[in-house]
């Protein structure tokens, strides 16, 4: 080797070298990118006190200031049994309130597979969650059946066992279910294995604070790449007396059923339950998938008080510490932040201890004409323990989507042991808008372990052009509501018709969701009505009890909705029991013949899937045609017979042809076969992946080109009669004239000499046998 090729492979060993490093380097600012990716909100669901069964009702509860205490209900247990004012009564409580659910013992255990024995051993903690977990994923978009060995991660927070305190002393009631419906770590464990989700699943018990907690856990699963998806929240019910007479004990809870937060009165919080759930992704992944964007986690932060005045005491340094981190983990800038939605429980000593450790860190470089906001849902509905963390970021992002801070309730004197008059803070007893200069709303949210663990979350309004909210009408169990639908992976518009599709295991839960449906369009009538019908056919698990009802607007809709409830025929209202839930779908890609002008030209002008994926296709064939192909499909005048020259026909076909395919693709419309003839094969493989979009219009633009090249003077014909009939026929023309293709027992296509092809068939016709001749430039087969 000579002193230059020595030279030379030392050049080719260093740009290897240099190229390696930049490599590295490239995956190592990848991983630290997803380190402080934001995590998408692309979906959520609740039950929370005073009928909130979902977002849109909590929300109304939430802006209007609604107090939805009560007293404990009697089917709870007897409450003058263990009542008594006196906290120090043994076996006793001074708690008469709280805040409750309904129906919680109501379950459609046949809709989750359950066997009536097992539900009723099950903890209505898990079964509430079934229900909640479901519908946050219809909210999302989400069609479950998709779901099935993905790598989802779950992460519920929980910490009551009541209703294994019911077995208590009667051990002959337990039975072989007693385990998995009562042991904690089956709470997320059923959900994994209905759903079959495949990420990871586990349980969060930090008192307080566990749904927060399991917040955090699920943006770090999904940003280490454990996880592509992940459900988070918390549940909680109120079914034993026990946690009621301890916390009287420890006089932690407030006599009069109010949380009266960061007032002068606060003696306490009041005890709530409810469930929560919200649905995870990437943003990244969120925006390729096309799914509607609540709001944004921008990072969060879990630390412990450590040592502070005993373990249930909260730690003001702490807490300030974990704000900082949380920030810090968020790369959000303290005075960024407008709204805090505080842990804010009512006590006397942890609520001086929150808002001293919050205006420490936040409100330094503030001022008192832009002050922090700061509240608390605990105010509305109560604490609802390991539901509270979940419970106040669902109330974050319906005020960061409606731009507006609801107002904070039982605030009459502000607690006097905090300086008010020197922090630049605000407490909001009325709703306020809630805007910002730049469009960028940030807010925090606060939840405390009674066991000393701490969480804060920090979250921030999605993007505007990504922002909406995906939903339905849940169908587990009948209950659910219908909310707005979000466009995922498609632009939607208004077209000129709509079709809704609705389903489910039952026919009065079908009904009950068409009810669920007409209520919401009724109540929405400026909610875009493609939005609905789309998410309904390609972001919902369709049961065998199915709907579908066409119609124009919302009136339209509502008005056919009703006519089926009232069982009234009609052509636009199809419905019936599907016996095969997944039937087997072909697509059949035509041959050239079928050709014709300005073919696709309505689907190009009202549905956007068809129409972009035709532009991709003009654009990628213009180097190759130095024209538009759709000048030549979309024409009108003198020289629209372009069409049927072969150089063009046969790329018009592939195109359109293709374009269909994605568009019902774009529709949840999957086939388990292709087939193609002819041109339509190219269009089969391609869809099959056999080849790229880029290499099949290469292929067919040559194809096409080199078929045009060949002499001209051909014809063919499609002639409806049997082989034995037109083989006689054509014995006279073995040179000009043969059989193209054998298409049926009666469906024959001839192809040769035209002016032979012509006299051929007019002797058929004239024995009354049905002719088509074919728009085709060549004497092609």
């Amino acid at each position: 080797m000579n002193k230059i090729d020595t030279e030379q492979n030392n050049i080719n060993q260093l740009q290897r070298a240099l190229l390696a490093l930049k490599e590295m380097r490239g995956k190592l600012e990848a991983i630290e990118r997803a380190k402080t990716e934001p995590i998408a909100v692309i979906g959520m669901a609740c039950r929370f006190p005073g009928g909130a069964d979902n977002p849109d009702a909590f929300w109304q509860i939430l802006q209007h200031g609604v107090d939805t205490i009560q007293e404990i209900p009697q089917e709870r247990w007897d409450t003058e049994a263990y009542y008594s004012p006196n906290p120090d009564a043994e076996g006793k409580s001074y708690i008469r309130y709280g805040g409750f659910l309904k129906d919680i013992d109501l379950f459609d255990a046949n809709f989750f597979e359950i066997s009536p024995r097992e539900a009723v051993s099950t903890d209505p903690q898990q079964r509430l969650l079934l229900e909640v977990s479901w519908e946050a994923l219809e909210n999302a978009g989400q069609c479950i059946e998709q779901l099935s060995q993905t790598q989802t991660g779950v992460f519920i927070g929980v910490m009551n066992n009541d209703y294994s305190r019911l077995y208590s002393g009667n051990s002959n009631s337990i039975d072989t279910y007693f385990g998995t419906g009562n042991s904690f770590s089956f709470i997320s464990g059923r959900l994994s294995y209905i759903l079959g989700l495949q990420g990871p699943s586990l349980v969060v018990d930090t008192a307080c604070s566990s749904s927060l907690v399991s917040l955090h856990l699920a943006c770090q699963s999904l940003r280490s790449g454990e996880c592509d998806q992940a459900l988070a929240g918390g549940v909680n019910l109120i079914l034993s007396p026990d946690t009621n007479i301890f916390l009287s004990k420890m006089r932690a809870v407030a006599p009069d059923g109010r949380c009266k937060s960061f007032d002068a009165l606060a003696d306490g919080y009041t005890r709530g339950e409810g469930c929560g759930v919200l649905v995870l992704k990437r943003l990244s992944d969120a925006v390729a998938a096309g799914d509607s964007i609540l709001a944004l986690i921008k990072g969060s932060a879990v630390n412990h008080d450590g040592p502070s005045g005993g373990l249930t005491v909260p730690s003001g340094p702490a807490q300030q510490k974990l704000l900082r981190q949380a920030l810090a983990n968020s790369r959000v800038a303290p005075q960024q932040v407008s709204y805090i939605e505080a842990h804010g429980t009512g006590t006397p000593l942890g609520d001086p201890i929150e808002i001293n450790a919050l205006a420490s860190v936040l409100c330094e470089q503030r001022s008192f004409e832009e002050p922090l906001v700061v509240g608390s849902v605990k105010t509305n509905i109560g604490h609802l323990e390991a539901a509270a963390g979940v419970a106040g970021v669902i109330k974050v992002i319906l005020s960061l989507q409606h731009q507006k801070i609801p107002p904070h309730l039982h605030l009459k004197q502000p607690n006097p042991h905090i300086p008010w008059q020197e922090l630049p803070l605000a407490i909001p007893t009325t709703a306020k808008p809630w805007h910002s200069e730049n469009n960028t709303r940030i807010a925090g949210v606060s939840s405390f372990g009674l066991s000393g663990t701490n969480a804060h979350v920090v979250i921030e309004a999605a993007p505007l052009e990504k922002a909406g909210g995906a939903g339905g009408a849940g169908e587990a169990g009948g209950a659910g509501e219908a909310e707005e639908q979000g466009s995922r992976g498609e632009e939607i518009t208004e077209r000129p018709i709509h079709l809704l599709t609705l389903s489910a295991k039952h026919p009065q839960a079908l009904q009950q969701l068409a009810q669920n449906y007409i209520k919401y369009l009724s109540s929405h009538p400026d909610i875009v009505l493609g939005n609905i019908t789309f998410t309904s056919q390609v972001g919902r698990t369709h049961f065998p009890h199915r709907l579908a009802i066409i119609a124009a607007d919302h009136q339209q809709m509502q008005q056919q909705l009703q006519a089926y409830l009232n069982d009234t025929d009609d052509f636009s209202i199809h419905h019936g029991h599907s016996s095969q839930q997944s039937k087997k779908i072909a697509f059949l890609f035509t041959g050239q013949g079928s050709q014709y002008r300005n073919m696709g030209r309505q689907l190009y002008e009202t549905q956007p899937s068809f129409r972009q994926t035709l532009d991709q296709c003009d654009t990628l064939l213009q180097p190759l045609l130095g024209e538009s192909i759709l000048s030549v499909i979309f024409c009108d005048n003198s020289e629209g017979d372009r069409i049927n020259q072969t150089a063009y026909t046969q790329v018009a076909l592939f195109v359109i042809e293709y374009a269909l395919a994605q568009l019902w693709l774009s529709w949840g419309i999957r086939p388990t076969a292709v087939v193609g003839h002819s041109v339509g094969e190219y269009v089969a493989a391609c869809i099959a992946g056999i080849f790229s979009l880029e290499d099949a219009l290469k292929l067919i633009v040559q194809r096409a080109s080199l078929m045009q090249a060949l002499p001209q003077g051909g014809g063919m014909a499609a002639v409806f009669t049997t082989l034995e009939q037109i083989t006689p026929l054509i014995a006279d023309y073995p040179q000009q004239l043969s059989i193209a293709a054998i298409n049926g027992e009666q469906s024959i296509v001839l192809s040769g000499e035209l002016q032979v092809l012509n006299l051929v068939l007019q002797k058929l016709e004239s024995q009354g046998i049905e002719t088509r001749r074919l728009q085709v430039s060549h004497a092609f087969h």
